[in-house]
């Protein structure tokens, strides 16, 4: 199976065969072209997809000595994201399949994330629960069989993706945030400013964290701050990160703990672009020590098209494929 994810800044194409052997992953970054604008630019991340698309699939294909002949399939991620990026990717993959014959699915990006775990753990089977954090998305899902989630606990305001994002800008730190105030965080001391974790029963919420460290920063005093209004001294930013970073772990092992104990969860998982964190991936080992926990390697936690093949080889097999025509949806809320 050719899979293809263009929901956002990552262009990727994957060859995936059975559903969990990665023959080929490749995956264009456009962080340079968004860092100098603090976050994505949906039209420049639509344009750069344009561009990249026909080089990556072509340099995935690689990886099959017939190149396209060798393809029996192709998936795609149709939402949610950014409805121009979504648009490239989706028009580029169903015109390959009918010019081609081939049967086509579109599939969630959340149903991806999930698939993430399963296509990185051989031994992984329904019914796991998935912690599933990213720039968009803060859920705890429950994989009670392929075809069949249930999103169990959210977030009523930012992800915790988002939340890195807003923090990192505060403290100038850069762009992409996640990375960015986990290595500030490495040198600091969380205990210096302590932040609040946020308690919400059945959901999560990161929005008070937020304006908590606005306030931090602003108490600080003037002299304090740069004419940016961010931290002067670098002692400052990385103990600042590491209360932020700190509070961010906590809050979401609470809900994925909770949640686990309410529901008698017998397998863990943890994924999205922000369980690359190390912080949150030492957390979750430490606290599920009687469980197993699968984490899937960093290459699969952030946008890639393995795992877009991952979930549609399973549509596929469950549901057929799609006809010519499917429709992007920048608000899918799916994950199955």
């Amino acid at each position: 199976m050719l899979a293809v994810e263009t929901s956002c800044d990552e262009t990727a194409a994957a060859v995936v065969r059975d559903g969990r052997e990665v023959v080929s992953s490749v995956v264009s970054s456009q962080i340079a072209l968004h860092a100098v604008h603090g976050g994505v630019v949906p039209d420049l991340a639509a344009r750069a997809h344009l561009e990249a698309i026909g080089p990556v699939v072509d340099e995935a294909l690689a990886g099959l000595a017939g190149g396209w002949d060798d393809v029996d399939a192709v998936a795609v991620t149709r939402g949610p994201g950014l409805a121009g990026c979504l648009l490239v990717g989706a028009l580029y993959a169903q015109s390959a399949a009918v010019a081609r014959g081939l049967p086509m699915v579109g599939v969630s990006h959340m149903a991806g994330h999930v698939y993430s775990a399963w296509l990185s753990d051989p031994s992984l089977e329904p019914p796991y629960l998935a912690l599933v954090v990213s720039g968009g998305h803060s859920d705890v899902v429950a994989l009670r069989d392929h075809g069949d989630a249930v999103r169990l606990v959210s977030t009523r305001d930012d992800a915790a993706g988002e939340a890195f994002d807003k923090a990192a800008r505060l403290l100038g730190l850069g762009y992409p945030g996640g990375p960015a105030i986990e290595r500030s965080a490495a040198a600091g001391d969380p205990s210096r400013y302590p932040l609040p974790r946020t308690r919400v029963a059945g959901a999560m919420s990161f929005s008070g964290l937020k304006t908590a460290l606005r306030y931090t920063v602003r108490d600080l005093g003037l002299t304090a701050l740069t004419d940016e209004g961010t931290p002067r001294d670098p002692a400052v930013v990385h103990d600042l990160a590491a209360s932020f970073q700190l509070a961010v772990v906590d809050q979401l092992l609470h809900s994925l703990a909770t949640t686990a104990d309410r529901v008698h969860a017998t397998r863990i998982a943890v994924v999205g672009g922000v369980a690359a964190n190390s912080a949150l991936r030492a957390a979750v080992q430490q606290h599920f020590t009687g469980l197993p926990v699968t984490l899937p390697p960093l290459s699969l936690c952030t946008d890639n098209a393995a795992m877009i093949g991952a979930a549609g080889w399973q549509r596929l097999r469950r549901c057929g494929p799609d006809l010519p025509g499917i429709a992007v949806d920048p608000t899918l809320d799916e994950y199955a």
